[in-house]
């Protein structure tokens, strides 16, 4: 019967041994697929500084994917960044997670170590200990004082004399023990308070993880203060690809572009890094969890081999709570490994599946990149062919006024109208390629324009008229005219002035006096200064002959004499007037009376004058007076008649005064 019981029990820890290790080799199993890698086994000691390494390369590619990628504008940005945001979030929740269980690894690991060397304990546990039992001692010390003082405080109430004095020396002393205990009971609790403090935030690997899991907290802290962060910050503006801003918001666009191409370049940088510090990680708890694995499997091995008759003799069989004990240890060993190994490998998926996003949205920039550069260099080339198609014309207007316009004057006019078309092309054109939004341009052309208007009034004013003095009925080169009280003939026509050779001297002789008069060309439009120019295409003027009458003398037969005088000098430029007459009446829309000369009989003060008006060249005008002067003296000094009938000299002097 007690054979029976005892192979029944045996059989029954068989079992239970038997169904731990199917168990640990399912977790082992897990484990393994977990991993997902193929590598030698090693001896590799998981460090504290790879795991600070591996949390300083996650924190900063974390910041970087969440405020340094930009978006271009398009809709799709936002479900890329908004990607970029959740996973990286994830990378760093995982992070923490693992270097969390990691340094509980670490800790138990120096601490197991710390009590085979010598059988000593941590310092920091020693020091708490020893604070602790001094502080229960001084707690025990207290209690005796006290007790003593209620004793002899008793004491001294039921006695008297000498005695009683013994007795409160005695209970003084006490007190002062017991002040003194509850001093150091004060001083050695504030120790502990400090001591605890400071295990809790920076006491080895743990307190560190934790200090720089206070600089996310956004990342690793509750989803309430996820959603709060998520709202105190904004997401950057992005500028917009798809709406034309013209060449300059197009360049700028292609910049941008091209800058958060470099961003997602540098990010995907930082992303190898992370991996690489997370495989420094990774590795030694790989190692580790084969070791366990290879080991769970060998005791596995060892408990479902033998039987129970050949486990009996077998010298020296295994004990079934000791193995229980190893597979006990095994598991939790197994699962510690697990808690730091398996986030690493869902931080590994969460870093690739962030490379596959970034990616993705960077081949999209690429893509919009490429439609804004050929719609950038599309828009280049149109301007470049619009100011080259304006250059042509130009060109070819410059070609056609100097072939088929032979008065220098028009030329001139043509020219000048060609140079003022051209730029105003140009200006239109630069315009319309840089700007597209006229809107917000009008209104600052309305402000410019009105500012102008009364800065430059007077400049506006020359501009305006220098289009009436080169119009039809305008002023040219080489005209005489009389503005302002000055006379003289028209060096140059400016945009806003003209500039007149002065001309002076006594009745029809006038002479340049070498002087350049500048006038601005708003005089134009002043009432008090009136503008006397030739008819456009002439180019002569009136004078005439005065001679004083004798009364009684023949007039007719002087008025016949003097006036076949004049016309004998005047045949002699007769054909050069009337073809200036003749170019007159083809430009002007009236009948105008030929110009040739005539006699008027009339009365003056100082009796009867009789005048002969004949029109001259104005460039040879003292010419044609000296012939006329030299004509009438000869019908004078001739004919005794005419003689007799004229009184005085006689006199040329101009129609026209100014």
């Amino acid at each position: 019967m007690v054979k029976l019981m005892r192979y029944l029990n045996s059989a029954c820890l068989r079992c239970a041994f038997r169904s731990t290790a199917i168990g640990f080799v399912a977790l082992s199993f897990i484990g393994i697929c977990v991993l997902a890698q193929t590598a030698p086994q090693s001896t590799t000691e998981l460090k504290s500084q790879d795991v600070l390494d591996h949390l300083n390369s996650i924190i900063t590619w974390y910041r970087y994917a969440a405020t340094d990628v930009r978006g271009v504008g398009s809709p799709s940005d936002a479900i890329y960044q908004d990607n970029l945001k959740d996973l990286s979030s994830q990378a760093v929740q995982l992070a923490f997670q693992s270097a969390r269980a990691e340094a509980a690894l670490i800790d138990v690991g120096r601490n197991s170590k710390a009590s085979n060397n010598n059988g000593a304990a941590p310092q920091g546990t020693t020091q708490e200990q020893n604070l602790e039992k001094t502080q229960q001692n001084i707690a025990a010390q207290i209690s005796t004082l006290d007790s003593q003082i209620a004793s002899l405080n008793q004491q001294i109430g039921r006695s008297a004399g000498a005695k009683q004095k013994n007795l409160v020396s005695q209970r003084d002393t006490l007190q002062g023990q017991l002040e003194l205990s509850k001093a150091m009971a004060d001083a050695i609790g504030k120790m502990s308070a400090f001591l605890e403090n400071t295990e809790n935030t920076t006491e080895g690997l743990l307190g560190r993880v934790n200090e720089l899991a206070r600089t996310v907290p956004e990342a690793v802290g509750t989803a309430n203060s996820q959603k709060t962060a998520a709202k105190a910050t904004p997401a950057p503006a992005a500028t917009t690809l798809t709406q034309s801003n013209g060449l300059w918001g197009e360049a700028s666009a292609l910049i941008d572009a091209l800058s958060s191409i470099r961003e997602m370049d540098q990010l995907a940088k930082y992303t190898a890094r992370v991996r690489e510090a997370v495989d420094r990680v990774r590795q030694p708890l790989r190692d580790t969890l084969r070791a366990t694995i290879q080991e769970g499997r060998q005791f596995s091995a060892q408990s479902s081999a033998p039987s129970p008759q050949s486990s009996s003799t077998a010298g020296k069989p295994a004990q079934p709570e000791t193995v229980q004990k190893q597979y006990q240890d095994l598991t939790t060993e197994f699962k510690q490994l697990a808690d730091a190994a398996v986030p690493l490998s869902q931080e590994l998926v969460v870093l690739d599946q962030s490379k596959s996003n970034l990616e993705e949205w960077r081949a999209s920039v690429v893509r919009q990149a490429e439609i804004v550069a050929r719609g950038l260099l599309a828009r280049v080339i149109t301007i470049l062919v619009a100011l080259a198609l304006i250059y042509i014309l130009s060109e070819v207007w410059r070609r056609f006024t100097f072939r088929y316009i032979r008065d220098p004057r028009r030329r001139r006019q043509f020219m000048l109208l060609r140079r003022f078309a051209v730029g105003f092309l140009f200006a239109i054109v630069i315009l319309l390629g840089f700007v597209s939004e006229f809107g917000s341009l009008a209104t600052l052309a309305g402000f410019i324009t009105a500012g102008i208007a009364v800065s430059l009034q007077a400049v506006l004013l020359s501009i305006a008229a220098y289009f009436f003095l080169i119009g039809r009925w305008g002023v040219r080169v080489g005209d005489r005219i009389s503005i302002s009280g000055v006379t003289g003939d028209v060096m140059d026509i400016g945009l806003v002035r003209m500039h007149v050779v002065e001309l002076a001297g006594t009745g029809v002789d006038l002479y340049p006096t070498g002087r350049i008069v500048v006038l601005s060309n708003s005089v134009l439009f002043q009432a008090s200064t009136p503008l006397y120019k030739q008819i456009p295409g002439t180019e002569y003027s009136w004078h005439e002959v005065a001679v004083d009458l004798v009364p009684g003398a023949d007039y007719k037969l002087v008025q016949e004499k003097l006036l076949n005088a004049v016309d004998s000098v005047y045949g002699k430029y007769k054909q050069e007037i009337e073809r200036q007459h003749r170019d007159i009446k083809s430009w002007i829309d009236f009948e105008l009376t030929a110009p040739i000369p005539s006699a008027t009989l009339q009365f003056t003060d100082a009796g009867i004058e009789y005048v002969v008006r004949y029109p001259v060249e104005i460039r040879r005008s003292s010419a044609t007076d000296e012939e006329v002067t030299h004509a009438i003296l000869d019908i004078i000094d001739r004919d005794p008649q005419v003689k007799s009938a004229v009184s005085g000299s006689p006199k040329i002097r101009a129609a026209v005064k100014g």
